[in-house]
């Protein structure tokens, strides 16, 4: 249970840790290439291009879960700390809807590359579409298959093998991400109807840059 919890608390950390140390890899590897074959490593530009989408994604739900985006707080130092925490509320709550409608349109854009039905309704998910175009065959244009991961091929492309790497594979960032997201914004809410906080966002950059200017100011007495 505790791993579990430790697991969740620390997902994004661990991800952002991967991708960012592959992307240092590939792209030294392909710098490297090009030197030495005058050419570039296709592969691994796409891969790159792809862990980026993956490293950007997974910051958002990140910088919820550390209190991270900016964010202004000019209006509500002015007011008394019940309605700080009232409006803490209704702005967590407008960001769990904007999640949750994120997350919809990511599981119906991703759903179909594996094989999986699109949710019905237009805002809100009423159920899941009982007729859909399967599109599992459809393959990302440079980065080769795994020989670890042939058994794809019978389970999302009717038995035939993958030249490419499925598409649903980088894809899968938008569920995921877009759920992490909502994830993250569900325990930002109940911190702030605990008490814990009355804000979901904070804005410390002037506060550090007065803090950087004094520090100059005494070091130039």
């Amino acid at each position: 249970m505790h791993t579990a919890r430790g697991f969740m608390d620390r997902i994004e950390e661990t991800l952002i840790a991967i991708i960012l140390g592959l992307m240092t890899v590939i792209t030294f590897a392909n710098v490297v290439w090009r030197k030495l074959l005058a050419s570039n490593l296709l592969w691994g530009l796409e891969t790159t291009v792809f862990l980026f989408a993956w490293l950007v994604l997974l910051g958002a739900s990140y910088l919820v879960k550390t209190n991270a985006h900016l964010g202004v707080d000019a209006i509500i130092e002015l007011v008394s700390p019940p309605v700080r925490r009232a409006m803490a509320l209704f702005s967590v709550a407008v960001c769990i809807v904007f999640s949750f409608l994120m997350l919809k349109g990511a599981w119906d854009y991703w759903a179909n590359f594996a094989n999986l039905p699109q949710t019905s309704g237009r805002w809100f998910p009423t159920g899941f579409e009982e007729k859909f175009r399967p599109k599992g065959w459809y393959e990302v244009d440079d980065i080769g298959m795994p020989f670890f991961l042939d058994w794809m091929g019978n389970v999302f492309n009717d038995g035939e093998k993958y030249e490419k790497l499925p598409r649903m594979i980088p894809y899968a960032v938008l569920p995921l991400s877009m759920a992490l997201l909502l994830f993250r914004y569900l325990q930002a809410a109940w911190r702030v109807w605990k008490g814990e906080t009355d804000r979901i966002v904070a804005s410390h950059e002037l506060e550090d840059e007065v803090e950087e200017v004094n520090e100059l100011l005494g070091e130039t007495d």
